[in-house]
Protein backbone atom coordinates (compact mmCIF):
# COMPACT_ATOMS: atom_id res chain seq x y z
CA UNK A 1 0.00 0.00 0.00
CA UNK A 2 1.28 3.58 -0.34
CA UNK A 3 2.24 4.98 3.08
CA UNK A 4 1.61 8.50 3.88
CA UNK A 5 5.02 11.18 3.28
CA UNK A 6 6.53 11.74 6.66
CA UNK A 7 9.33 13.29 5.57
CA UNK A 8 13.34 29.27 -8.27
CA UNK A 9 16.93 28.10 -9.70
CA UNK A 10 13.28 28.49 -10.27
CA UNK A 11 12.52 31.33 -7.40
CA UNK A 12 9.18 33.00 -6.85
CA UNK A 13 8.91 36.43 -8.62
CA UNK A 14 10.94 34.49 -11.53
CA UNK A 15 11.91 37.62 -14.08
CA UNK A 16 13.92 38.19 -16.61
CA UNK A 17 13.82 41.54 -22.11
CA UNK A 18 11.53 41.46 -24.42
CA UNK A 19 9.14 38.79 -25.21
CA UNK A 20 9.14 37.80 -28.81
CA UNK A 21 5.34 38.16 -29.33
CA UNK A 22 5.93 37.19 -33.16
CA UNK A 23 6.39 33.78 -31.27
CA UNK A 24 3.06 33.29 -29.66
CA UNK A 25 0.71 30.44 -30.89
CA UNK A 26 -1.84 32.87 -32.47
CA UNK A 27 -3.94 34.38 -29.64
CA UNK A 28 -7.83 34.34 -29.60
CA UNK A 29 -10.33 35.17 -26.90
CA UNK A 30 -12.04 31.58 -26.67
CA UNK A 31 -10.84 27.87 -25.97
CA UNK A 32 -11.02 26.73 -29.87
CA UNK A 33 -10.92 27.82 -33.73
CA UNK A 34 -7.30 29.66 -33.03
CA UNK A 35 -5.07 27.18 -32.46
CA UNK A 36 -4.05 24.32 -34.87
CA UNK A 37 -6.64 21.73 -37.09
CA UNK A 38 -8.40 20.23 -34.88
CA UNK A 39 -9.24 23.11 -32.67
CA UNK A 40 -7.18 23.20 -29.57
CA UNK A 41 -4.80 25.92 -28.97
CA UNK A 42 -1.92 25.86 -27.51
CA UNK A 43 -1.79 26.94 -23.30
CA UNK A 44 0.65 29.75 -23.35
CA UNK A 45 3.30 29.70 -20.17
CA UNK A 46 6.07 31.85 -18.83
CA UNK A 47 7.49 29.79 -16.56
CA UNK A 48 10.48 32.16 -15.99
CA UNK A 49 12.87 31.33 -19.06
CA UNK A 50 14.66 34.52 -20.67
CA UNK A 51 15.49 34.73 -24.26
CA UNK A 52 17.29 33.38 -25.91
CA UNK A 53 15.80 29.90 -25.19
CA UNK A 54 18.41 26.99 -25.88
CA UNK A 55 17.33 23.66 -26.04
CA UNK A 56 18.46 21.50 -22.85
CA UNK A 57 15.82 19.18 -21.83
CA UNK A 58 18.25 17.48 -19.19
CA UNK A 59 16.67 17.04 -15.99
CA UNK A 60 20.03 16.95 -14.37
CA UNK A 61 21.37 20.60 -16.04
CA UNK A 62 21.22 23.47 -14.00
CA UNK A 63 19.96 25.16 -16.94
CA UNK A 64 16.99 22.89 -17.79
CA UNK A 65 14.03 24.03 -19.58
CA UNK A 66 10.82 23.83 -16.75
CA UNK A 67 8.49 21.70 -19.10
CA UNK A 68 11.50 18.77 -18.97
CA UNK A 69 10.66 18.74 -15.30
CA UNK A 70 7.27 17.06 -15.07
CA UNK A 71 5.58 17.39 -18.13
CA UNK A 72 8.70 15.07 -19.91
CA UNK A 73 10.54 13.33 -17.28
CA UNK A 74 8.33 12.21 -14.34
CA UNK A 75 9.01 10.29 -10.75
CA UNK A 76 7.47 7.45 -9.34
CA UNK A 77 4.77 9.19 -7.30
CA UNK A 78 3.74 12.85 -7.12
CA UNK A 79 4.03 14.38 -3.52
CA UNK A 80 1.49 17.48 -3.25
CA UNK A 81 3.99 20.35 -0.89
CA UNK A 82 0.71 22.39 -0.09
CA UNK A 83 -0.81 19.65 2.04
CA UNK A 84 0.21 16.64 4.68
CA UNK A 85 -1.48 13.74 2.09
CA UNK A 86 -1.55 10.59 0.26
CA UNK A 87 1.06 10.69 -2.97
CA UNK A 88 -0.50 10.00 -5.68
CA UNK A 89 0.58 7.13 -8.05
CA UNK A 90 2.90 8.50 -11.59
CA UNK A 91 4.50 5.62 -13.05
CA UNK A 92 4.43 3.94 -9.56
CA UNK A 93 1.65 2.55 -8.01
CA UNK A 94 2.25 1.17 -4.77
CA UNK A 95 5.59 0.96 -2.03
CA UNK A 96 6.24 -0.50 1.08
CA UNK A 97 9.31 -0.80 3.30
CA UNK A 98 10.26 -3.94 5.08
CA UNK A 99 10.29 -4.00 8.88
CA UNK A 100 13.58 -2.26 9.34
CA UNK A 101 13.47 0.04 6.45
CA UNK A 102 16.34 -0.46 4.91
CA UNK A 103 14.63 -1.87 1.31
CA UNK A 104 11.42 -0.31 -0.59
CA UNK A 105 9.80 -3.08 -2.63
CA UNK A 106 8.26 -0.37 -5.68
CA UNK A 107 5.37 -2.10 -8.27
CA UNK A 108 4.65 0.31 -11.07
CA UNK A 109 1.91 0.36 -13.29
CA UNK A 110 1.50 -2.37 -16.05
CA UNK A 111 1.95 -1.99 -19.66
CA UNK A 112 3.65 1.70 -19.27
CA UNK A 113 5.46 2.66 -22.93
CA UNK A 114 8.08 5.50 -22.88
CA UNK A 115 7.18 8.42 -25.70
CA UNK A 116 9.21 6.45 -28.24
CA UNK A 117 6.88 3.64 -28.25
CA UNK A 118 9.55 1.21 -25.85
CA UNK A 119 8.10 -0.40 -22.86
CA UNK A 120 8.83 0.81 -19.63
CA UNK A 121 9.01 -1.47 -16.99
CA UNK A 122 11.14 -2.07 -13.51
CA UNK A 123 14.35 -2.51 -15.64
CA UNK A 124 14.25 0.87 -16.36
CA UNK A 125 13.36 2.33 -12.96
CA UNK A 126 16.56 -0.34 -11.18
CA UNK A 127 18.56 2.01 -14.00
CA UNK A 128 17.48 5.13 -13.06
CA UNK A 129 18.07 4.59 -9.15
CA UNK A 130 21.47 3.23 -9.81
CA UNK A 131 22.62 5.98 -12.96
CA UNK A 132 25.26 8.58 -11.55
CA UNK A 133 23.13 11.61 -11.54
CA UNK A 134 20.28 10.24 -9.35
CA UNK A 135 22.88 8.48 -7.37
CA UNK A 136 25.44 10.32 -5.53
CA UNK A 137 28.34 9.85 -2.93
CA UNK A 138 26.89 9.12 -0.18
CA UNK A 139 22.80 8.00 -1.38
CA UNK A 140 23.19 4.73 0.41
CA UNK A 141 22.15 2.47 -2.00
CA UNK A 142 22.95 -0.44 -1.77
CA UNK A 143 21.06 -2.25 -4.73
CA UNK A 144 18.15 -1.24 -7.40
CA UNK A 145 16.70 -4.63 -8.47
CA UNK A 146 13.97 -5.59 -10.76
CA UNK A 147 12.30 -8.93 -9.87
CA UNK A 148 10.14 -8.98 -12.88
CA UNK A 149 8.61 -6.18 -15.17
CA UNK A 150 6.69 -4.33 -12.73
CA UNK A 151 8.47 -4.84 -9.44
CA UNK A 152 11.76 -3.25 -8.41
CA UNK A 153 13.47 -3.81 -5.02
CA UNK A 154 15.51 -0.70 -3.95
CA UNK A 155 18.15 -1.48 -0.81
CA UNK A 156 19.84 0.92 0.87
CA UNK A 157 22.39 0.81 4.45
CA UNK A 158 20.48 2.29 6.47
CA UNK A 159 16.91 3.01 7.51
CA UNK A 160 15.36 5.19 4.59
CA UNK A 161 11.93 6.43 6.12
CA UNK A 162 12.68 10.07 6.15
CA UNK A 163 13.99 10.51 2.71
CA UNK A 164 10.80 9.00 1.19
CA UNK A 165 9.93 11.94 -1.27
CA UNK A 166 13.71 12.28 -2.20
CA UNK A 167 13.56 8.42 -3.68
CA UNK A 168 10.13 7.90 -4.49
CA UNK A 169 9.16 11.72 -5.30
CA UNK A 170 12.07 13.62 -6.65
CA UNK A 171 14.01 10.39 -8.67
CA UNK A 172 13.27 11.03 -12.34
CA UNK A 173 12.96 7.79 -14.26
CA UNK A 174 15.25 7.57 -17.13
CA UNK A 175 14.76 5.26 -20.01
CA UNK A 176 17.68 2.69 -20.09
CA UNK A 177 17.75 2.14 -24.07
CA UNK A 178 18.54 6.18 -24.24
CA UNK A 179 20.46 6.93 -21.23
CA UNK A 180 22.35 3.71 -20.59
CA UNK A 181 24.71 5.45 -23.65
CA UNK A 182 25.06 8.85 -21.90
CA UNK A 183 27.77 8.83 -19.32
CA UNK A 184 28.99 12.40 -19.58
CA UNK A 185 25.28 13.64 -18.20
CA UNK A 186 26.72 17.06 -16.97
CA UNK A 187 26.48 18.00 -20.45
CA UNK A 188 24.58 16.34 -22.23
CA UNK A 189 21.83 18.39 -23.71
CA UNK A 190 19.19 15.82 -24.92
CA UNK A 191 17.58 17.69 -27.18
CA UNK A 192 14.80 15.38 -28.33
CA UNK A 193 14.25 13.90 -25.02
CA UNK A 194 12.02 10.61 -24.46
CA UNK A 195 10.10 10.40 -21.17
CA UNK A 196 7.17 9.12 -19.82
CA UNK A 197 5.19 11.90 -18.84
CA UNK A 198 1.94 13.87 -20.95
CA UNK A 199 4.11 15.44 -23.20
CA UNK A 200 6.53 15.44 -26.24
CA UNK A 201 8.40 18.04 -27.73
CA UNK A 202 7.50 19.31 -30.96
CA UNK A 203 9.49 22.47 -31.55
CA UNK A 204 12.00 25.02 -29.86
CA UNK A 205 13.33 28.51 -30.89
CA UNK A 206 14.84 30.91 -29.06
CA UNK A 207 11.84 32.75 -28.37
CA UNK A 208 9.73 29.74 -26.93
CA UNK A 209 9.84 25.92 -27.12
CA UNK A 210 6.24 23.78 -27.48
CA UNK A 211 4.83 20.64 -26.16
CA UNK A 212 2.26 18.56 -27.57
CA UNK A 213 0.69 15.70 -25.95
CA UNK A 214 2.54 12.27 -25.58
CA UNK A 215 0.42 9.60 -27.69
CA UNK A 216 2.35 6.98 -25.84
CA UNK A 217 1.29 8.50 -22.37
CA UNK A 218 -0.74 6.19 -20.01
CA UNK A 219 -3.45 8.33 -19.60
CA UNK A 220 -3.68 9.64 -23.37
CA UNK A 221 -7.24 9.84 -23.86
CA UNK A 222 -8.09 11.89 -20.69
CA UNK A 223 -5.28 14.72 -21.35
CA UNK A 224 -7.21 17.57 -22.33
CA UNK A 225 -4.70 19.84 -23.14
CA UNK A 226 -2.91 18.51 -26.17
CA UNK A 227 -0.31 21.40 -26.96
CA UNK A 228 1.64 23.65 -24.32
CA UNK A 229 3.85 26.38 -25.37
CA UNK A 230 6.73 28.10 -23.17
CA UNK A 231 7.85 31.11 -24.19
CA UNK A 232 10.88 33.44 -23.04
CA UNK A 233 9.99 36.73 -21.30
CA UNK A 234 12.90 39.27 -20.10
CA UNK A 235 11.14 40.96 -17.31
CA UNK A 236 8.24 41.07 -14.35
CA UNK A 237 6.62 44.27 -16.92
CA UNK A 238 6.26 42.25 -20.04
CA UNK A 239 4.74 39.15 -18.66
CA UNK A 240 2.00 41.19 -16.69
CA UNK A 241 1.44 43.46 -19.69
CA UNK A 242 1.13 39.73 -21.78
CA UNK A 243 -1.64 38.70 -18.75
CA UNK A 244 -3.64 41.95 -19.34
CA UNK A 245 -3.61 41.53 -23.13
CA UNK A 246 -5.06 37.54 -23.17
CA UNK A 247 -1.59 36.21 -24.37
CA UNK A 248 -0.54 34.34 -21.60
CA UNK A 249 -2.74 31.63 -19.65
CA UNK A 250 -0.17 30.93 -16.90
CA UNK A 251 2.51 31.96 -14.88
CA UNK A 252 4.01 32.50 -11.26
CA UNK A 253 5.25 35.81 -10.94
CA UNK A 254 4.74 38.83 -8.67
CA UNK A 255 2.70 41.42 -9.16
CA UNK A 256 1.90 43.84 -6.54
CA UNK A 257 -1.45 45.15 -7.49
CA UNK A 258 -3.42 41.90 -9.23
CA UNK A 259 -6.59 44.05 -10.28
CA UNK A 260 -4.21 44.97 -13.07
CA UNK A 261 -4.17 41.61 -14.93
CA UNK A 262 -7.69 40.03 -13.55
CA UNK A 263 -9.72 42.93 -14.95
CA UNK A 264 -10.02 41.37 -18.68
CA UNK A 265 -12.14 38.62 -16.83
CA UNK A 266 -10.69 36.00 -18.04
CA UNK A 267 -7.29 35.80 -15.43
CA UNK A 268 -7.72 34.90 -11.93
CA UNK A 269 -5.17 34.53 -9.39
CA UNK A 270 -3.65 32.09 -5.81
CA UNK A 271 -0.90 33.14 -3.50
CA UNK A 272 -0.13 30.60 -1.77
CA UNK A 273 3.36 31.25 0.60
CA UNK A 274 5.49 28.39 0.41
CA UNK A 275 9.07 28.96 0.18
CA UNK A 276 11.56 30.64 2.48
CA UNK A 277 13.16 33.77 0.78
CA UNK A 278 16.48 34.56 2.41
CA UNK A 279 19.87 35.81 2.36
CA UNK A 280 22.50 33.74 1.02
CA UNK A 281 25.66 33.68 3.07
CA UNK A 282 28.84 32.33 1.74
CA UNK A 283 29.48 31.43 5.40
CA UNK A 284 32.08 29.03 5.37
CA UNK A 285 36.02 30.35 5.13
CA UNK A 286 37.25 26.77 5.70
CA UNK A 287 35.68 25.91 2.31
CA UNK A 288 36.71 28.61 0.73
CA UNK A 289 34.30 31.78 1.34
CA UNK A 290 35.75 34.89 1.95
CA UNK A 291 34.35 38.83 3.07
CA UNK A 292 32.91 39.87 6.46
CA UNK A 293 29.52 37.59 6.00
CA UNK A 294 32.04 34.44 7.07
CA UNK A 295 32.37 35.88 10.80
CA UNK A 296 28.74 34.31 12.64
CA UNK A 297 28.80 37.74 14.48
CA UNK A 298 28.24 39.68 11.15
CA UNK A 299 25.24 37.47 10.29
CA UNK A 300 24.11 37.25 13.64
CA UNK A 301 23.76 41.33 13.78
CA UNK A 302 22.30 41.37 10.23
CA UNK A 303 19.50 39.10 11.46
CA UNK A 304 18.51 41.42 14.04
CA UNK A 305 19.26 44.55 12.18
CA UNK A 306 16.36 43.80 9.44
CA UNK A 307 12.80 44.46 9.81
CA UNK A 308 10.83 41.57 8.14
CA UNK A 309 7.49 43.85 8.76
CA UNK A 310 8.84 46.72 6.88
CA UNK A 311 10.16 44.45 3.90
CA UNK A 312 7.14 42.36 3.74
CA UNK A 313 4.82 45.92 3.50
CA UNK A 314 6.93 47.56 1.30
CA UNK A 315 9.34 44.81 -0.78
CA UNK A 316 6.08 42.30 -0.59
CA UNK A 317 2.80 44.31 -0.57
CA UNK A 318 2.11 42.28 2.90
CA UNK A 319 1.59 39.00 0.48
CA UNK A 320 4.04 37.56 2.44
CA UNK A 321 3.93 35.20 5.20
CA UNK A 322 6.23 35.10 8.80
CA UNK A 323 9.41 32.81 8.74
CA UNK A 324 10.94 30.38 11.44
CA UNK A 325 14.28 30.08 11.95
CA UNK A 326 14.16 26.73 12.11
CA UNK A 327 13.07 26.47 8.30
CA UNK A 328 9.99 24.75 9.78
CA UNK A 329 6.67 25.84 7.37
CA UNK A 330 4.26 27.34 9.52
CA UNK A 331 1.64 26.28 10.70
CA UNK A 332 2.03 23.49 8.27
CA UNK A 333 5.24 21.89 10.42
CA UNK A 334 4.34 23.27 13.58
CA UNK A 335 4.92 20.44 15.71
CA UNK A 336 8.61 20.11 13.77
CA UNK A 337 9.29 23.20 15.86
CA UNK A 338 11.26 22.36 19.21
CA UNK A 339 11.81 26.02 21.06
CA UNK A 340 8.99 28.06 20.80
CA UNK A 341 11.69 30.87 21.25
CA UNK A 342 12.23 29.84 17.53
CA UNK A 343 8.96 29.72 16.20
CA UNK A 344 9.41 33.15 14.22
CA UNK A 345 12.55 35.42 13.23
CA UNK A 346 12.70 39.07 14.91
CA UNK A 347 9.68 41.37 12.97
CA UNK A 348 11.08 44.86 13.83
CA UNK A 349 15.09 45.67 13.44
CA UNK A 350 16.76 45.82 17.14
CA UNK A 351 19.80 48.03 15.48
CA UNK A 352 20.94 48.33 19.65
CA UNK A 353 21.13 45.02 19.59
CA UNK A 354 23.31 44.45 16.40
CA UNK A 355 25.35 47.01 18.11
CA UNK A 356 26.26 44.85 20.64
CA UNK A 357 27.00 41.64 18.91
CA UNK A 358 29.14 43.25 16.66
CA UNK A 359 31.13 44.94 19.93
CA UNK A 360 31.00 42.05 21.52
CA UNK A 361 33.15 40.03 18.47
CA UNK A 362 35.70 43.22 18.75
CA UNK A 363 34.21 45.21 15.98
CA UNK A 364 34.16 49.35 17.11
CA UNK A 365 32.48 52.54 15.04
CA UNK A 366 34.55 53.76 12.98
CA UNK A 367 32.24 56.91 11.77
CA UNK A 368 28.65 56.12 10.74
CA UNK A 369 29.94 52.12 10.42
CA UNK A 370 31.86 49.58 12.37
CA UNK A 371 34.99 48.15 11.63
CA UNK A 372 37.52 45.28 13.14
CA UNK A 373 41.66 45.39 12.90
CA UNK A 374 41.29 48.27 10.97
CA UNK A 375 39.08 46.69 8.00
CA UNK A 376 35.76 48.40 7.47
CA UNK A 377 33.07 46.12 7.68
CA UNK A 378 31.29 46.09 4.36
CA UNK A 379 29.34 43.67 2.11
CA UNK A 380 28.00 43.14 -1.26
CA UNK A 381 24.53 42.19 -1.82
CA UNK A 382 23.46 40.88 -5.26
CA UNK A 383 19.76 40.47 -6.48
CA UNK A 384 18.85 39.53 -10.04
CA UNK A 385 18.20 42.23 -12.42
CA UNK A 386 14.28 42.58 -12.93
CA UNK A 387 13.21 40.85 -9.89
CA UNK A 388 11.50 43.69 -8.48
CA UNK A 389 10.63 42.49 -5.40
CA UNK A 390 13.72 41.03 -4.29
CA UNK A 391 15.45 43.94 -5.64
CA UNK A 392 13.20 46.10 -3.28
CA UNK A 393 14.17 43.99 -0.66
CA UNK A 394 17.82 44.22 -1.12
CA UNK A 395 17.33 48.27 -1.41
CA UNK A 396 15.14 47.96 2.02
CA UNK A 397 18.09 45.36 4.02
CA UNK A 398 21.02 48.21 2.84
CA UNK A 399 19.45 51.18 4.59
CA UNK A 400 18.15 48.43 7.16
CA UNK A 401 22.13 47.54 7.78
CA UNK A 402 23.21 51.11 7.63
CA UNK A 403 20.98 51.83 10.52
CA UNK A 404 22.93 49.17 12.60
CA UNK A 405 26.80 50.48 11.40
CA UNK A 406 26.97 47.47 8.51
CA UNK A 407 27.37 48.64 5.14
CA UNK A 408 26.19 46.78 2.47
CA UNK A 409 26.21 47.72 -0.98
CA UNK A 410 23.11 46.30 -2.88
CA UNK A 411 23.15 45.65 -6.58
CA UNK A 412 21.51 43.59 -9.46
CA UNK A 413 22.94 41.34 -11.92
CA UNK A 414 22.14 39.16 -14.90
CA UNK A 415 20.13 35.59 -13.96
CA UNK A 416 23.14 33.63 -15.14
CA UNK A 417 25.84 35.69 -13.21
CA UNK A 418 23.80 35.00 -9.86
CA UNK A 419 23.55 31.52 -11.15
CA UNK A 420 27.55 30.61 -11.84
CA UNK A 421 28.45 32.76 -8.76
CA UNK A 422 26.06 30.99 -6.26
CA UNK A 423 27.48 27.56 -7.50
CA UNK A 424 30.55 28.45 -7.08
CA UNK A 425 30.68 30.36 -4.01
CA UNK A 426 32.21 33.86 -5.42
CA UNK A 427 29.55 36.08 -3.43
CA UNK A 428 29.00 37.18 -0.20
CA UNK A 429 24.86 37.87 0.27
CA UNK A 430 22.51 37.40 -1.94
CA UNK A 431 18.78 37.63 -1.68
CA UNK A 432 17.46 34.32 -3.05
CA UNK A 433 15.35 31.52 -2.58
CA UNK A 434 15.14 28.30 -0.70
CA UNK A 435 12.97 25.31 -2.25
CA UNK A 436 10.49 24.44 -0.02
CA UNK A 437 10.12 21.33 1.58
CA UNK A 438 7.45 19.23 -0.54
CA UNK A 439 5.92 17.16 2.59
CA UNK A 440 5.21 18.08 6.07
CA UNK A 441 8.50 17.86 7.15
CA UNK A 442 11.50 20.05 6.87
CA UNK A 443 14.00 17.07 6.87
CA UNK A 444 14.94 17.61 3.08
CA UNK A 445 15.98 21.64 3.56
CA UNK A 446 17.96 20.55 6.28
CA UNK A 447 20.17 17.58 4.66
CA UNK A 448 19.81 19.27 1.13
CA UNK A 449 20.81 23.27 2.03
CA UNK A 450 22.29 23.09 5.77
CA UNK A 451 24.06 19.23 4.88
CA UNK A 452 27.93 19.91 4.86
CA UNK A 453 30.30 17.52 3.43
CA UNK A 454 29.96 14.47 5.79
CA UNK A 455 26.69 14.19 3.92
CA UNK A 456 27.13 15.42 0.29
CA UNK A 457 25.35 18.69 0.15
CA UNK A 458 28.32 21.16 -0.55
CA UNK A 459 31.41 21.40 -1.58
CA UNK A 460 34.68 23.90 -1.68
CA UNK A 461 34.27 27.44 -2.97
CA UNK A 462 34.91 27.00 -6.67
CA UNK A 463 33.49 23.39 -7.14
CA UNK A 464 29.82 23.50 -8.26
CA UNK A 465 27.73 22.91 -5.79
CA UNK A 466 26.82 18.49 -6.08
CA UNK A 467 23.73 17.74 -8.47
CA UNK A 468 20.41 17.58 -6.29
CA UNK A 469 21.74 19.63 -3.03
CA UNK A 470 21.29 23.45 -2.77
CA UNK A 471 24.02 24.48 0.10
CA UNK A 472 25.38 27.00 -1.82
CA UNK A 473 26.70 28.96 1.55
CA UNK A 474 29.20 26.19 1.98
CA UNK A 475 28.06 25.06 5.58
CA UNK A 476 29.13 22.57 7.53
CA UNK A 477 28.60 21.40 10.71
CA UNK A 478 29.03 18.04 11.96
CA UNK A 479 26.83 18.38 14.91
CA UNK A 480 24.49 19.11 12.13
CA UNK A 481 25.54 16.38 9.75
CA UNK A 482 25.43 13.69 12.28
CA UNK A 483 22.02 14.90 13.37
CA UNK A 484 20.54 14.48 9.17
CA UNK A 485 22.12 11.24 9.20
CA UNK A 486 20.06 9.67 12.26
CA UNK A 487 17.07 11.67 11.11
CA UNK A 488 17.28 9.87 7.74
CA UNK A 489 17.22 6.95 9.63
CA UNK A 490 14.35 6.98 12.17
CA UNK A 491 10.19 6.31 12.04
CA UNK A 492 9.84 7.39 15.39
CA UNK A 493 8.59 11.07 15.72
CA UNK A 494 9.98 11.65 19.03
CA UNK A 495 13.14 10.93 18.21
CA UNK A 496 13.52 12.71 15.07
CA UNK A 497 11.79 15.84 16.58
CA UNK A 498 14.88 15.95 19.30
CA UNK A 499 17.04 15.14 16.65
CA UNK A 500 15.54 18.23 14.75
CA UNK A 501 16.07 20.21 17.84
CA UNK A 502 19.80 19.76 17.72
CA UNK A 503 19.81 20.98 13.70
CA UNK A 504 17.80 24.13 14.70
CA UNK A 505 19.96 25.17 17.57
CA UNK A 506 22.90 25.16 15.10
CA UNK A 507 21.27 26.60 12.37
CA UNK A 508 19.26 29.35 14.62
CA UNK A 509 22.81 30.65 15.99
CA UNK A 510 25.04 30.24 12.49
CA UNK A 511 22.70 31.13 10.81
CA UNK A 512 24.60 30.63 7.03
CA UNK A 513 21.08 31.42 5.36
CA UNK A 514 19.70 34.39 7.10
CA UNK A 515 15.64 34.64 7.07
CA UNK A 516 13.50 36.97 5.22
CA UNK A 517 10.14 35.47 5.03
CA UNK A 518 8.28 32.85 3.23
CA UNK A 519 7.82 34.45 -0.09
CA UNK A 520 4.92 35.58 -1.71
CA UNK A 521 3.68 32.59 -4.41
CA UNK A 522 1.45 33.97 -6.38
CA UNK A 523 -0.16 32.33 -9.82
CA UNK A 524 -2.13 33.70 -12.13
CA UNK A 525 -4.20 31.49 -14.46
CA UNK A 526 -6.81 31.75 -17.41
CA UNK A 527 -10.25 30.51 -16.35
CA UNK A 528 -12.41 31.80 -18.99
CA UNK A 529 -10.83 29.06 -21.53
CA UNK A 530 -9.61 26.39 -19.33
CA UNK A 531 -10.76 24.39 -15.88
CA UNK A 532 -9.53 22.41 -13.44
CA UNK A 533 -6.80 24.64 -11.73
CA UNK A 534 -5.68 24.52 -8.01
CA UNK A 535 -8.07 26.53 -5.68
CA UNK A 536 -7.74 27.49 -2.35
CA UNK A 537 -11.01 25.13 -1.65
CA UNK A 538 -8.82 22.62 -4.17
CA UNK A 539 -5.28 23.10 -3.37
CA UNK A 540 -4.34 19.62 -5.36
CA UNK A 541 -0.66 20.82 -6.48
CA UNK A 542 1.52 23.82 -5.65
CA UNK A 543 0.13 26.05 -8.49
CA UNK A 544 3.09 28.08 -9.99
CA UNK A 545 4.15 27.29 -13.89
CA UNK A 546 7.84 26.47 -13.18
CA UNK A 547 6.90 23.82 -9.98
CA UNK A 548 9.30 20.99 -10.94
CA UNK A 549 6.80 18.00 -11.78
CA UNK A 550 4.03 19.62 -9.89
CA UNK A 551 3.89 21.77 -12.89
CA UNK A 552 3.00 18.75 -15.17
CA UNK A 553 0.70 17.30 -12.55
CA UNK A 554 -1.32 20.40 -12.99
CA UNK A 555 -1.16 20.01 -16.69
CA UNK A 556 -2.74 16.59 -17.02
CA UNK A 557 -5.93 17.94 -14.77
CA UNK A 558 -6.39 20.58 -17.52
CA UNK A 559 -9.64 20.79 -19.92
CA UNK A 560 -10.62 23.38 -22.18
CA UNK A 561 -13.36 25.60 -21.06
CA UNK A 562 -16.78 24.51 -22.56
Amino acid sequence: MIRTGKRKIALTAVAGASVLVLGLTACGSGGSGDGDANGDRALRVWAGSQTPITANYNPFAPTVLHGALGPIYEPLFFFNKTADSEPVGMIGDSYEYNEDGTAITITIKPDLKWSDGEPLTAKDVAFSFEYDANNPEGNGLVSAEATDDTTVVLTYDSAQYTTEFQRLGSTYILPEHIWADVSDYANFANEEPVGSGPYVVDKTTSESYTLVANENYRDADELGVKKVQYIAVDNNQTAQDLLAAGKLDWTGMFIPNPDDVTANGAIDWINTPQDPTVLYTCSNAELGCTGPQTDVAVRQALNVAIDRGAIKDKAFVGLTGDISPTFALLPRDEKWVADEANAVSPQEANAAEAGKILEAAGYTKDGDFYAKDGVPLELTLTSVDGWTDYNDAAKLIAEQAAAAGIKVNASTVQWQEFSDSRQSGDFQLIVGGVIGTSVADPFQIYRDWFGGTEVGSTGPVGAEVPTGRWNFSRYSNPTVDTAIKAAEATNDEATKKELYGTIQTEIVRDLPYIPLVINATQTFYNTKDFTGWPTEDHLYAFPPSWGAIAAGYVLTQLQPAK
